[in-house]
């Protein structure tokens, strides 16, 4: 065993020691508990562990990875993910905290004054949720694969058995205080390599400036321009430069905006604090905390696309350093010597190109290809499982509670006890595990290509709901069911047909089907145009029948007046 790999062993044993003797310290006694931490978590807790949920397997593996490959195009995700949490914290997450429920079905069935609504909520949050799941088991399995040196199936298998653990013990109350912890660790393990490698490449420790500053070989070259060249010299597009069209990028951007703004896992965090005032701090703090892994990323993305290019291209195989063979064994790095000469061309076309590269084990290999000490390549392996359990167990909860809060208690059955409902969220979320661990066994897609689709189904179910909810009083039960169920139809046959080609040949037809794209939209922006559907659907039924009953209307006009907005409705 090598001596980073026991450094990953002792670093992933003592965060995992952590997080489930936090669960065990933290088990919730109750259904409050379980399902909002018993409304007593403080601002600051509450920003770090808003920030660990929202920073997934997507944010810490993948996106760095994502704009190491498309460059300038990438930095749609950078924006939409941001610019949503902006929204949320703004728009959203107040309001929801003084109607007082505990899930964005029991928002939805209280404020449509419909079991119907409930119901149909309930199924958006679970299709959301499932298919957000699916990238984090995935990225769960690719770091225990590399690191553990098992295959991505036991990978994920292990990491299901830890979620299950510390999500069905302890609830809210347990995840709250382990993502806090999580927090602590996955920044660290980002941040730690960035500035490892911005002193190695630029001489500047700060990884934002080193991104944009001279590399250190003496040439006086700008970073940036460099990887340019590296870029077209092998025929790609120049690194800085995008080829998206500009509907598509603002479509994506968009539909990652408002599908953060219509997330139930995020949504739900507002309402772990005592007070609407602490639910504006503790949205404040977390997108403190998030800005410093949003803005580190694409200098992340920079220097392991600048490091995979000179370490990789035109080199002779049998001379490659140890961590391409590492890495070869989990299958997410190929090679394939076409001409037989035994030197990997690396270039964009596919013809001639021997390398596959899979996006997803850029930010983990970067500290192996800037051959940083054993301690930072462990790090950022406990780092990785930090970002993805920290999403997974909170969208665990969302579907738990959706099932025995949502379903069973207020539409099945009523008259069940707090016990009773308790094991049913226990055994929804062990349920939910097993379905979750399926999806990242089987990928639909790389971590964030499948994550963007679940801001995109987000977008176009619960975004015009919540929002026509708070702000317009008159928006009745019917206007709103029937948009919810036209947004997300809408989505998942977009998504189902140009992302699966589903109805047009399988997974293999789907690069030919961009060309019939609608609109030239992309499957990981068409969210925006679903989320349009919905909302005309809703306003066009709403506009022909009934409008909602006064004391509905009055509890809308209630939940926008700033004034004793200390204490929140309780449940």
């Amino acid at each position: 065993m090598n001596e980073a790999q026991i450094w990953t062993y002792v670093l992933v044993a003592l965060t995992f020691g952590l997080y489930i003797g936090i669960a065990i310290w933290s088990r919730a006694g109750s259904t409050k508990e379980f399902y909002v931490a018993g409304g007593g978590v403080s601002p600051l807790a509450n920003g770090m562990a808003t920030a660990a949920d929202w920073m997934s397997a997507a944010s810490f593996i993948s996106m760095a990875g994502i704009i190491s490959f498309a460059g300038y195009d990438g930095s749609v995700y950078l924006m939409g993910w941001t610019g949503g949490y902006v929204l949320l914290a703004l728009l959203l997450a107040p309001y929801l905290r003084k109607f007082g429920k505990f899930t964005v079905p029991d928002f939805i069935g209280e404020r449509y004054y419909s079991k119907t609504a409930r119901i149909v909520a309930v199924i958006c949050a679970l299709i959301v949720s499932f298919t957000y799941v699916a990238g984090q088991m995935r990225g769960v399995g690719i770091v225990f694969s590399r690191y553990l040196e098992v295959d991505i199936e036991t990978g994920v298998i292990i990491g299901m058995v830890i979620v299950l653990f510390y999500a069905v013990l302890g609830g809210m109350k347990g995840i709250t205080y382990t993502q806090v912890a999580q927090y602590c660790v996955l920044i660290f393990a980002f941040m730690v390599p960035a500035i490892f490698i911005s002193i190695q490449m630029t001489g500047n420790p700060i990884p934002q400036m080193g991104m944009g500053g001279t590399v250190t070989d003496g040439s006086g070259m700008y970073l940036l321009d460099k990887l340019d060249g590296l870029s077209t010299e092998l025929g790609f597009n120049e690194y800085t430069n995008g080829s998206k069209s500009w509907i598509d990028v603002f479509a994506i951007t968009f539909a990652l905006m408002v599908g953060t703004a219509g997330l139930p896992h995020v949504i739900v965090r507002f309402f772990t604090v005592k007070r609407v005032k602490d639910a504006r701090k503790s949205a404040g703090l977390a997108l403190l905390l998030i800005a410093i892994l949003y803005t580190t990323a694409p200098a992340v993305a920079v220097f392991a696309r600048t490091n995979l290019i000179e370490t990789v291209s035109n080199k002779e195989y049998a001379n490659m350093p140890e961590w391409f063979k590492n890495w070869e064994t989990t299958g997410l790095i190929g090679h394939n010597d076409k001409n037989g000469d035994g030197i990997i061309q690396y270039v964009a076309d596919p013809k001639i190109n021997e390398l596959t590269v899979d996006r997803d084990i850029m930010v983990l290999a970067n500290p192996e290809i800037a051959n940083l000490p054993a301690w930072v390549i462990g790090l950022i392996a406990a780092g990785g499982l930090a970002a993805a359990l920290s999403t997974a167990a909170g969208l665990l909860l969302v579907i738990s509670s959706s099932v025995s809060h949502d379903l069973i208690k207020n539409v099945i059955k009523p008259d069940i006890s707090e016990k009773g409902e308790l094991w049913a969220a226990r055994g929804a979320a062990t349920v939910a595990v097993v379905i979750a661990g399926l999806f990242g066994i089987y990928p639909p897609g790389f971590v964030a290509a499948v994550v963007a689709l679940a801001f995109g189904l987000a977008a176009a179910s619960f975004f015009p709901a919540i929002i026509l909810g708070i702000f317009y009083k008159k928006m009745n039960s019917k206007g709103a069911i029937a948009g919810m169920i036209v947004g997300i139809t809408f989505m998942l046959f977009y998504m189902l047909k140009f992302k699966f080609g589903i109805f047009d040949g399988g997974k293999a037809a789907v690069e030919g089907l961009k060309a019939s794209w609608w609109f030239g939209i992309s499957p990981e922006g068409f969210g925006t145009i679903a989320m349009l559907a919905n909302f005309i659907v809703a306003l066009a039924v709403n506009a022909v029948t009934e409008e909602p009953p006064q004391e509905v209307q009055d509890i809308v006009e209630n939940i926008r007046i700033p004034s004793g907005a200390g204490e929140a409705a309780s449940h």
